[in-house]
């Protein structure tokens, strides 16, 4: 095992107290486990939460990383640069806390983080059925419009159902919404945004993957130019074919790292190649404790990538996703070819990496 993870901004890791987090971590410490987390909250509590992961950290001496590190929600911009500081001057002392991030605008996650945790009380079985009883998408709806102290809408925060776009449906009677906004469906149902959104979950039978354009990019610059910031898609591996273009997904899963390469290392110059390359393989991999991995060194798996600086690009969108990056050559994964003049050998050479609590170590390695 690596450590402990939980995502406090969802539920139900979000009925957690911090002291249970604690006692939880002090156990994945003792296995030099650490300790990674999605923020309880990015929005009105956002500086909070920050100071409830560097608590974390303080109490239990683990190392800490916040995940996909934003603000969201143009009120909650300028929080940012407060967030950065008690990062940097927790480090200062000591603490070992880092941040990961992908490099887009909008994040990706489901209808659920629109709506009330209380529905969602018990698993997504209960939460459906919830959903079926007038009464309560009533109140669902009615808090989605107005949301009090301790909801954070992910609606309110993308500015209306205009900033949420729709992205995957398990039903496939669904998928012709794959693409539009929540806005456009709910008119072209004739229905408020808010009950075509508990309708779709209902008729889905799934959290429907959307993604919510909550940031400024004033932040992603300032994020990236943090060299405690690593980089990662926060989605899962694709390809365009198959059953994977039954469906939309987010442009992270194919671009995010093209993307740091191409606009914020060739044209915008915010960080170095250098750097952006040690952000991808050697931050992360320390971060993890994994072993022989994240460098070109004597005795280390051969894990490359053959890219060419002036010409790699990412290609996806939010309209067209299913788009592969250019301008990597070749990939190595544990020393096997996988992919060779931009065309993918078929090798499958991946294997399991282990954090530094597993059992099965050769003490003499």
């Amino acid at each position: 095992a690596l450590g402990v993870g939980s995502s406090l901004i969802y539920a139900p890791a979000n009925f957690a107290p911090t002291e249970e987090l604690i006692a939880l971590v002090d156990a994945a410490q003792e296995f030099d486990g650490a300790y990674i987390s999605h923020l309880r909250s990015e929005a009105g509590e956002f500086l909070e939460a920050v100071d409830e992961i560097i608590e974390i950290a303080d109490a239990t001496g683990a190392p800490v990383e916040i995940y996909h590190f934003k603000a969201s929600g143009r009120p909650n911009w300028d929080k940012m640069d407060e967030a950065i500081a008690r990062v940097e001057a927790a480090r200062a002392r000591g603490v070992k806390i880092t941040a990961d991030m992908y490099a887009y605008p909008a994040s990706s996650t489901g209808l659920d983080a629109a709506m009330p945790l209380w529905v969602q009380e018990g698993g997504d079985q209960a939460w459906f059925d919830r959903l079926k009883d007038p009464a309560i998408r009533a109140r669902v709806a009615e808090e989605m419009r107005n949301p009090g102290p301790g909801f954070e809408n992910r609606l309110d925060h993308a500015g209306g159902p205009d900033g949420v776009l729709l992205l995957g449906f398990r039903n496939p009677d669904l998928r012709k919404y794959a693409g539009m906004t929540l806005g456009e469906v709910a008119r072209e149902r004739g229905t408020p945004p808010e009950e075509t959104a508990i309708d779709l979950v209902v008729e889905d039978q799934s959290r429907v993957t959307v993604a919510y354009f909550v940031m400024s990019e004033d932040n992603i610059k300032k994020k990236i130019a943090m060299p405690w910031m690593s980089f990662g898609s926060d989605a899962g591996s694709m390809a365009p074919e198959g059953v994977f273009v039954a469906t939309s997904t987010h442009p992270r899963a194919y671009g995010n790292f093209a993307r740091v390469f191409a606009k914020y290392v060739r044209d915008d110059k915010v960080i170095t190649l250098e750097d952006a390359v040690r952000r991808m393989t050697s931050l992360p991999a320390t971060n993890l404790k994994l072993r022989d991995r994240g460098l070109l060194a004597p005795g280390y798996f051969a894990d490359v990538v053959v890219f060419d600086p002036a010409t790699i690009q990412d290609h996806a969108t939010f309209k067209e996703p299913h788009q592969l990056a250019t301008g990597v050559r070749d990939v190595f994964v544990n020393g096997v070819m996988t992919l060779e003049n931009e065309q993918h050998t078929g090798a499958t050479a991946g294997r399991v990496v282990r954090g530094p609590g597993w059992s099965g170590w050769n003490d003499a390695d």
